[in-house]
């Protein structure tokens, strides 16, 4: 097989970074053509049944954030209307993306220039993996990454500046998937999933 095309739907543009990650190492190739990302879960959230439906003619990934939902089975079941294509690659981060980046502790304490032992150990069971995530960040030597991910003083939001930009570095030079999910399993499941696919290509001579 030459590679199998598939179109993506993210939440955000970390979660893209991670996806497009996950397709560049895992076996086969994947192609990616359009990636759609506007607007956070509530974008993915209305229009899931439409790449739920094209499917059928290109494969999709989807990937969200569990946040509160009590598990990906739920969530899944909850925003699909129909049976899910065998051609929708629907993943879900427990409980958001950046457990995933925790997960590989080795690479990214040295990216963030922090003791190995301060990294959680367990990512899928922490409730707010982004606010660890910033809050290590805290304790960093290097002054490049405390300014792109801690909120500017006196700021409303919830991250820095170039907080994308910053840990999408990361992902795509230094983070290390495979060894990640070995601490995350929902990582693993997700890993697995993009290893085992095989597209299901409509009869043309029926359509």
């Amino acid at each position: 097989m030459s590679g199998i095309p598939v179109d993506v739907a993210v939440e955000d543009e970390l979660s893209e970074f991670v996806v497009l990650r996950l397709l560049a190492v895992a076996k086969p190739i994947y192609h990616v053509g359009v990636t759609y990302r506007r607007g956070g879960f509530g974008y993915l959230r209305r229009t899931i049944n439409g790449w739920n439906a094209a499917a059928k003619g290109k494969p999709f990934v989807v990937l969200t954030d569990l946040d509160d939902a009590l598990c990906p089975a739920d969530l899944i079941g909850e925003w699909l209307t129909s049976a899910p294509s065998p051609n929708l690659l629907f993943r879900v981060a427990v409980r958001e993306v950046e457990a995933w980046l925790l997960a590989d502790v080795n690479n990214l304490a040295g990216f963030l220039r922090i003791a190995e032992r301060n990294v959680p150990q367990d990512p899928d069971n922490i409730p707010d993996p982004k606010a660890v995530l910033i809050e290590l960040a805290r304790w960093s030597r290097l002054k490049y990454v405390r300014d792109s991910l801690l909120p500017r003083l006196g700021s409303t939001a919830k991250q820095g500046p170039g907080y994308n930009e910053c840990l999408g570095a990361f992902v795509r030079e230094n983070w290390d998937a495979r060894a990640a999910s070995v601490q995350s399993p929902s990582l693993a499941r997700a890993l697995r999933r993009f290893e085992e696919f095989r597209p299901v290509w409509p009869n043309r001579q029926n359509l």
